[in-house]
């Protein structure tokens, strides 16, 4: 006779989508903040075709998931599709992480967080009062602007290689704080001017090209940041800081890790130790 308390407890699933998604680390790094925590998850990798994503959320919501990583290139398509929003989702634009209520939708987007928790836990950088470069006016800026301006940072720098799409972005977000917008080939005449920044962020898709944005020498303090949201080498971005003798060079691989416990967060309401889980994917990368 089975006793009437004798059942499996249940597993939730969870699951990053996004094309391609075989590279994707999500799942070994949920795995480890799942057994971290003591928390009864699944955590797979679902590679959704282009067109096929709202369907691809249909079944997954049929199928009682809880919640969902979004990545490239469905993160626009999943801001329009949600429910409800978080505010630093809405400002964004775009989102990475669903949780699944009741049939209902939450979006979120985790990445500044994430950027931000990087830089000041695990590099402790300050952000506050500093001058910040970032490079680029895609989605991976929208998404870590209202993060970096509730830092409280001197000033935000847009630069891109079209600038009215820097100044468009810098327009958007300049109510949070000091935003400002130029070309690339303004950042020479601010270099001569003694304007320099603490902190440089490559938002752009340069290093995955293997390119260097046109950026002049001397452009960081020595005490600064290089930050490069690519992880997994020297980038082109990475050796470039090397060169200029920069007190920190780092890829975005604590972006990642940090970005991730995030949305662990918000659908487990625990809150994972990221150190060991970064200190494994860096060991990994490394041999």
């Amino acid at each position: 006779m089975t006793d009437i308390f004798d059942f499996e407890p249940r597993v939730d699933d969870y699951a990053v989508m996004g094309n391609p998604i075989k590279h994707s680390k999500s799942p070994q790094i949920h795995s480890l903040f799942a057994e971290q925590t003591k928390q009864l998850i699944n955590y797979t990798a679902i590679q959704v075709d282009t067109g096929g994503f709202k369907q691809a959320v249909g079944n997954f919501v049929a199928n009682k998931g809880k919640g969902l990583n979004i990545t490239v290139p469905f993160k626009e398509e999943a801001w329009a599709l949600v429910d409800e929003r978080s505010e630093r989702a809405e400002r964004a634009g775009a989102l990475n992480t669903i949780k699944i209520k009741d049939g209902k939708l939450f979006g979120d987007n985790t990445d500044g967080i994430g950027l931000v928790n990087d830089l000041k836990n695990n590099h402790n950088i300050t952000i506050k009062n500093k001058r910040i470069l970032l490079m680029g006016a895609g989605g991976a800026s929208r998404g870590v602007l209202a993060p970096l301006l509730s830092e409280s940072p001197k000033e935000i720098v847009i630069v891109n290689r079209t600038a009215s799409k820097a100044t468009i972005l810098a327009e958007h977000f300049n109510d949070l704080g000091c935003v400002t917008a130029c070309g690339y080939d303004n950042l020479a005449q601010g270099v001569l001017n003694g304007e320099l920044f603490d902190i440089v962020i490559n938002a752009t898709a340069a290093s995955l090209q293997g390119e260097l944005p046109p950026l002049p020498d001397k452009l960081v303090t020595q005490q600064g940041c290089c930050y490069d949201m690519m992880y997994g080498s020297q980038t082109p971005f990475m050796q470039w800081g090397a060169r200029q003798t920069i007190n920190t060079i780092t890829d975005g691989l604590g972006m990642l890790v940090e970005q991730a416990a995030e949305s662990f967060y918000i659908w487990r309401e625990v809150r994972p130790d990221t150190k060991p889980v970064l200190e494994l994917l860096r060991k990994q990368l490394v041999t």
